[in-house]
């Protein structure tokens, strides 16, 4: 392997290259239409110290696959291989490691906001404290 295979950049490009990120005004369309569902991966302590979208659901990253596995045992409701899941993070990085997995798991049209928490609070989009 060559230094250009490894490192996080090449993790996150190889995991960006499965799905396509959507862009905060999208993300909250899509929330708005109930096209899509918006999990929020960030620990209570970044929720608690930068906010929330409301209309989110709060699945912390270590047990999203669990959550989100189509044939798994402790898969939630609303979770499934045809559920549109868009994947939240502070600032986008966690986020696309996260949807590429849920990729990987069966759940095809998974995806992330580009830039995150961030980005969305950027674009001017509701959150709450």
């Amino acid at each position: 392997m060559s230094d250009q295979d490894t490192g996080t950049d090449a993790l996150l490009a190889r995991a960006r290259s499965v799905y396509t990120p959507v862009d905060p005004s999208e993300a909250a369309r899509e929330l708005a239409t109930g096209e899509a569902l918006l999990v929020d991966i960030r620990p209570e302590a970044q929720r608690r110290e930068h906010g929330e979208i409301a209309g989110a659901l709060v699945v912390e990253r270590n047990v999203l696959e669990w959550r989100f596995d189509p044939a798994g045992a402790w898969r939630l409701p609303q979770a499934g291989a045809a559920a549109r899941v868009i994947v939240l993070c502070q600032q986008g990085y966690a986020s696309s490691l996260a949807a590429a997995n849920l990729v990987a798991l069966g759940v095809t049209r998974a995806t992330d906001v580009a830039g995150g928490y961030e980005a969305w609070r950027a674009a001017g989009l509701p959150t709450t404290p």
